[in-house]
């Protein structure tokens, strides 16, 4: 399959093209643009004293260059013709009802009219449903956009795909460019393609989480986390639990409209609830549920999980937060508890260990009533849900294991116990890439962490990256899901909302290139960073 454009070559093609199309011909005019423009001369009598007039030469074009966008479409076929951009009196149509969102939306980001259900004339848009359509790979995020005849056409087996060609066209024609000629056909290189914000440490407001939504809209994301629960603070209100919400929250109508805003742009949002760690702030409600050594000492943001009324409370909040996020995921944690960074968790823990042999045998230790703990959340969330758990929440051995289904979030070597990545895929497991090393932006620079850059994400960095900077093998890359960047606010007065936005706006696009394309890119950084700017 042809690759996107060649460098620089886009902008260029489209300034061409743009020239001409003043040039256009009236209804009913050759496909080609030239037929239109000929002389008017047929039939008509001349006098003897003027001579004929002679023909006007028809008007050609250069072989069209694929649109510029980010992420690049992967393949573009090229043709002669004027392309397409809006004008006065252009509408967005569609072939079938399910599509009027986003035919909607459309229409006002061009500043055109929506028409309906109705067939395209020149000038117009439309938007198609074509289950038969395979060029662009058949997936329900593929579609294919043709321009032709001062038509645009954009069809995809799903919805999703369809808006993703929208999206392709909003780019295309920004800052007064033309919709090249030809057919493109594209489709993502990975299903998960993420963004993930903790507003534990830091409170974001609703406003501004919805800008994000918008944007990665724009580059084609499909998912959003909301790290919403830590030892700092619960970030969501609650009517079950109440006494553990902080005082800057979101409401539960600002969560459905960020629900609802990112279903308009085909974004899942992914909840997140980590546990039996971080949770200093159910901790500092129930005091009674902190985990203590058997010295008394109490340990940080880690519940008691020998104690049934902490699942309790765990499984409430799950269970109340099954309607407001809709979504077919979940994150459920499991990460960094603090019982199993002890030498010896069943000397420091003895009711752990108690519990672990009450529940799964004289054999099971403190890591095995951990894992119970994580299959028994899932259980909860339910099994019509995905779910994924951080990778140290995953363990060797023991005499249980973490339920199939539940996706390995990866994102630190660092941890204790932490393992390659090949071990977990070699088990089986799917997994979603959160390689700290370069997608984790983690305010104030703590633990010689450093802010990821754009550059070296779009130069270095590829999905198969899952762990440091090496890729591991490509036979394994079908269990890589996607990846996530990520924005944790470890030190959360570093940066305003505002400088994180400025901060995080190159990597994420980057990130969205190279999980919509994992192959080289044609553009060098320079020439990325550029088309950026253009974009807006």
């Amino acid at each position: 399959m042809p690759r996107g454009l060649a460098v620089g070559a886009g902008v260029v093609a489209a300034g061409a093209v743009a020239l001409t199309v003043g040039l256009w011909p009236d209804e009913g005019g050759g496909s080609d643009g030239g037929a239109g423009n000929a002389a008017r001369g047929n039939g008509e009598r001349t006098t003897s004293s003027a001579p004929p007039r002679a023909p006007e030469p028809t008007k050609s074009y250069a072989p069209s260059e694929a649109p510029a966008t980010i992420p690049a479409v992967r393949a573009h076929e090229s043709a002669r013709g004027p392309g397409w951009r809006p004008g006065d009196g252009g509408r967005i149509v569609v072939g079938d009802g399910r599509l009027a969102d986003e035919a909607r939306l459309l229409a006002g980001e061009l500043r055109l009219k929506y028409g309906g259900e109705a067939k395209p004339r020149a000038g117009d848009v439309r938007l198609e449903l074509s289950k038969g359509d395979r060029g662009a790979g058949g997936g329900a995020e593929s579609y294919t956009l043709t321009v032709k005849n001062r038509v645009v056409r954009i069809a995809g087996p799903a919805e999703a795909g369809v808006f993703y060609g929208t999206r392709t066209l909003k780019q295309a024609v920004a800052d007064g460019r033309t919709a090249p000629e030809g057919v493109v056909r594209d489709q993502p290189a990975k299903p998960r393609r993420g963004f993930m914000i903790d507003t534990a440490r830091k409170h974001f407001s609703a406003e501004w989480i919805e800008d994000r939504i918008r944007d990665l809209g724009d580059l084609k994301y499909n998912e959003i986390g909301l790290h919403f629960s830590d030892d700092q603070a619960f970030r969501i209100a609650s009517e079950s639990h109440p006494e553990i919400v902080s005082a800057d929250h979101l409401t539960k109508d600002q969560v459905r409209r960020i629900v609802d805003l990112a279903a308009s742009r085909h974004i899942t949002v992914v909840p997140e609830i980590d546990s039996p760690g971080h949770l200093g702030a159910v901790i500092r409600a129930h005091p009674d549920l902190q985990l203590r050594n058997t010295g008394g000492a109490p340990t940080q943001g880690a519940v008691d999980i020998s104690k049934p009324k902490a699942a309790e409370i765990v499984d409430d909040l799950l269970r109340e937060y099954d309607e407001l996020f809709p979504g077919a995921r979940w994150h459920l944690g499991a990460d960094e508890y603090q019982a199993l960074t002890v030498r010896d968790p069943e000397a420091s823990f003895p009711q752990l260990a108690a519990a672990a042999r009450d529940r799964l045998g004289p054999g099971a230790r403190v890591q095995d009533l951990a894992t119970a703990w994580l299959n028994d959340r899932a259980k909860t969330v339910g099994p019509g849900r995905q779910v994924r758990a951080w990778n140290d929440g995953f363990f060797r051995g023991g005499v249980t294991r973490v339920d199939d289904r539940v996706e390995v979030a990866y994102w630190t070597g660092k941890e204790l116990g932490s393992r390659e990545p090949v071990e977990y895929l070699r088990d089986g497991r799917d997994v979603v890439n959160y390689n700290d090393e370069f997608l984790y932006y983690v305010l104030g620079q703590p633990n010689d962490f450093r802010y990821p850059t754009g550059q070296r994400i779009y130069e270095q960095w590829t999905p198969r990256v899952v762990r440091g900077t090496q890729p591991v093998p490509a036979s394994y890359d079908r269990q890589i899901l996607g990846a996530t960047f990520a924005v944790w606010c470890d030190l959360a007065n570093s940066q305003t909302q505002d400088e994180v936005a400025r901060g995080i706006r190159m990597p994420l696009r980057a990130t969205a290139q190279k999980l919509w394309d994992a192959r080289e890119p044609t553009r060098s950084w320079a020439e990325f960073e550029g088309l950026a700017g253009r974009l807006g």
